[in-house]
């Protein structure tokens, strides 16, 4: 089953509070509870675009796939990549308790990455 999993993005943006960020983000009350509890199973693109813009990423990173019990498929199928490891890692405590010099490394990279793009 296909499905949508908010909760690594939440963990990694450090945001506390989904339902509200999703209600001021654009979404109705309705739809908000709807994502955060995978109750939907009908997904509107322009909900996912909303997703998309206001989380800073890409639709793959919110969909995540279960095989029913009764499926079997091949180790290397496709839909197999959508299955998310839960990284509970708290990114803001590992950067907070991170040695400055490693900081300093990865801000380097990020701006390589950066300039790279354009």
């Amino acid at each position: 089953m296909l499905s949508i999993d908010l909760t690594h993005i939440f963990k990694a943006r450090g945001i506390d509070r989904p339902y509200t960020f999703l209600v001021k983000a654009g979404f109705t009350s309705h739809t908000a509870h709807s994502l955060l509890n995978s109750s939907t199973r009908a997904f509107k693109l322009d909900h996912i675009e909303l997703l998309c813009k206001a989380l800073i990423c890409e639709p793959n990173d919110l969909l995540v796939f279960s095989p029913d019990k009764d499926q079997v498929f091949s180790a290397d199928h496709p839909l197999l990549k959508l299955n998310q490891v839960d990284n509970s890692q708290n990114w803001r405590q590992t950067l907070a308790t991170m040695p400055y010099k490693q900081l300093k490394e990865i801000a380097k990279q990020i701006n390589l990455n950066d300039q790279s793009e354009k």
